[in-house]
């Protein structure tokens, strides 16, 4: 809770930024293409060691929830869509080279996950290693529980 401590409550933060395929997108729009779903944000670094671990629980949250990637800190879009290939990974990467979209959301370091309810609103927050039951249950509970 401590390394979440200025992530904002309430509603989620727009960003507006660039996938490594080279699309633009917003936050917005990319909740408008799962619409009355709760979503996951997930912030990672391609030089980040516990990334890789939690790599397997992102991949295998994205078959059943929306996930958006943000590649904190990574280069450019070839450096991220480069790391994604290395790791046979079809994410949508939102490239965040300077970490800015990181600070809108109060994260310092990675990897770092953001559950937005379908109203979208924050519903929770947290930083470094996490379990794929513990992100399956948060998911679950922010997409029936929403906060308004």
């Amino acid at each position: 809770m401590w390394q979440t401590r200025h992530v904002p409550a309430g509603p989620a933060p727009e960003f507006v930024g660039v996938l490594s395929s080279g699309e633009a997108v917003t936050l917005a729009d990319w909740r408008a293409a799962h619409p009355q779903r709760a979503v996951l944000v997930y912030f990672w670094a391609d030089w980040c060691p516990v990334c890789r671990t939690t790599q397997g629980t992102v991949e295998s949250l994205r078959g059943d929830w929306p996930v958006l990637t943000v590649a904190m800190q990574s280069g450019g879009a070839a450096q991220v869509s480069a790391a994604l290939r290395g790791r046979s990974l079809n994410w949508p990467a939102v490239v965040d080279g300077d970490g800015r979209i990181a600070a809108q959301y109060g994260l310092h370091g990675v990897p770092a996950f953001v559950v937005i309810d379908r109203d979208g609103d924050i519903r929770f927050a947290e930083m470094g290693y996490t379990t794929a039951a513990g992100l399956r249950l948060r998911m679950w509970w922010a997409q029936t529980f929403p906060g308004r």
